[in-house]
């Protein structure tokens, strides 16, 4: 009995039977609710990351000198208290005194580079000229970043690698030099963004600095669309923490040269200061925008960012401990690629060039203002370490404090690695017999995961529970199936999130 009058009453009463898929819609609801916590959990994560950056830039300028003083007075006054080891300098010790001579040289090899000829050099290039030259140096940094810590890393341990072991690298004065040619090379990179951004915020119709920040959004269409996983997500967040606080020192570097040229006007300051605000809001927005449809996309909810504050947290904890095998600094610039080195040459530059320091209340003035860097930098560290605390507790992660993952000794040989695991007790014994814990995971090979052994604390921090992988499947299955990944682990930077293996 069909009529056009029972399909028109049929259409104007037809009703929703939304309970008959209830898990559907549930879903459906929690995605917006997640989406709605995206930016207060990101925004968390992301004031505790930048103010572990902020902890390891001002231990350049802070307490890395008198580390070195101490380190020079230690080497001057030996011969007054004898011998008594083998090493003239602890470890320690000939890090921070490598530290300090690379900025030393680097900064006098920067008084050779023209900056004000580098800026009419810069302004003198069309818009699309300038537009595509930034966004190569934003990759050039990433790819540079990667390396680098590399080349720190390799004259670390080159300087410090026991003498009684077999040499098998080139020696420390060629990577003494490999790595202040890096740090110059990073820091002329990094002037030349300054310099872009400040022609950007000089040009009269601010086009250039709106292409610039659209630049910001394009990123959004590289990676949204992408698969992630809790860890990928991981090491992208880090990426944005470290380029946003790279970002915060570059506009303090073009506000001090803009100040510097109207003779420090404050009236341009406030010039200045809504084009700052523009470019921190555009950043936020894009973080914002990216990390939420990634999660949306990815079925990631918005606890993960409590997780990756949690890891971040149990690395400052660790390598506070008193065995624990690296710097606090050293291991956030191995986390998120932050190195503090040629950001902190270039912004030494900027300030001795922009600041002039003339007569005795000048200095006066240089010395206070050094001793409340001091002051900033004790304070930060205290309240980073007490925060730090609270979320590992909070994660329920002080096992992992007293009980850490077994990790290999650098420097032995793959075969004595594996012998020096026991597989039923979460320590390592070294060739004498005695037991060495080591507080914070390191890097390690494809094959290491499997001698490890897994406790209920070591699942904590993964990939989803779907992900993982059956072990009782065949062997030859195993061995084209990817390792899981612990977030601790994960200790080197990436490209757009990314692992580069």
């Amino acid at each position: 009995d069909l009529s056009l009058l029972r399909f028109i009453s049929a259409e104007l009463t037809r009703g929703y039977f939304l309970e008959h898929n209830e898990a559907k819609y549930t879903e459906r609801r929690e995605r917006v609710y997640t989406c709605m916590r995206i930016p207060k959990e990101l925004e968390k994560l992301m004031f505790f990351g930048i103010f572990l950056c902020l902890d390891a830039f001002l231990y350049v300028f802070t307490l890395l000198p008198l580390r070195v003083f101490l380190a020079m007075f230690r080497f001057i006054t030996l011969p007054c208290y004898g011998l008594r080891d083998r090493r003239l300098l602890q470890p320690a010790q000939v890090c921070d005194m490598l530290k300090g001579v690379i900025l030393v040289i680097c900064y006098f090899m920067m008084h050779y580079v023209d900056y004000s000829m580098m800026y009419h050099l810069i302004r003198g290039q069309s818009v699309i000229k300038l537009y595509i030259i930034y966004n190569m140096l934003e990759v050039a940094d990433r790819l540079i970043s990667s390396f680098g810590q590399d080349i720190l890393d390799a004259l670390y341990w080159t300087a410090t690698e026991p003498k009684e072991r077999k040499r098998a690298h080139i020696g420390v004065i060629p990577h003494f030099f490999m790595a202040v040619f890096y740090v110059f090379l990073h820091a002329i990179l990094i002037m030349v963004q300054a310099t872009t951004l400040n022609v950007a915020f000089n040009s009269h119709n601010k086009s250039l600095l709106t292409i610039m920040m659209s630049n910001n959004f394009v990123e959004i269409k590289g990676s949204v669309f992408k698969k992630f996983e809790k860890n990928n997500l991981f090491q992208m967040s880090n990426s944005d923490i470290k380029e946003r606080f790279t970002n915060y020192v570059l506009l303090l570097i073009v506000c001090l040269r803009n100040m510097e040229q109207f003779s420090w006007n404050p009236d341009h300051f406030w010039v200045l200061f809504p084009d700052v605000c523009m470019v921190v809001a555009s950043e936020i927005a894009v973080d914002i925008v990216k990390h939420a449809f990634i999660t949306k996309f990815n079925d990631i909810t918005a606890d993960v960012y409590s997780e990756y504050r949690a890891s971040l947290a149990f690395d400052l904890v660790s390598s506070r401990q008193k065995n624990a095998y690296t710097d606090y600094s050293d291991s956030v610039s191995r986390r998120m690629g932050f190195i503090p080195l040629p950001l902190a040459v270039l912004l030494i530059r900027v300030v001795t060039s922009s600041i002039k320091v003339q007569g005795v209340l000048a200095y006066v003035c240089v010395v206070l203002f050094y001793c409340g860097l001091i002051s900033l930098k004790v304070l930060n560290s205290i309240v980073l370490l007490g925060k730090s605390c609270q979320y590992v507790k909070e994660a329920k992660m002080e096992e992992k404090l007293f009980n850490p993952i077994l990790t290999a000794t650098p420097g032995k040989p793959a075969g004595k690695q594996q012998g020096t695991f026991k597989s039923t007790q979460g320590i390592s014994t070294d060739e004498n017999g005695s037991t060495s814990v080591t507080n914070q995971p390191v890097h390690q090979k494809e094959n290491m995961p499997s001698l490890l052994v897994t406790s209920n604390s070591d699942q904590f921090l993964t990939t989803p529970e779907g992900e993982e992988k059956d072990i009782s499947q065949d062997s030859s299955e195993l061995k084209h199936r990817s390792a899981k990944k612990d977030l601790l682990e994960i200790d080197r930077f990436t490209i757009c999130g990314n692992r580069i293996d």
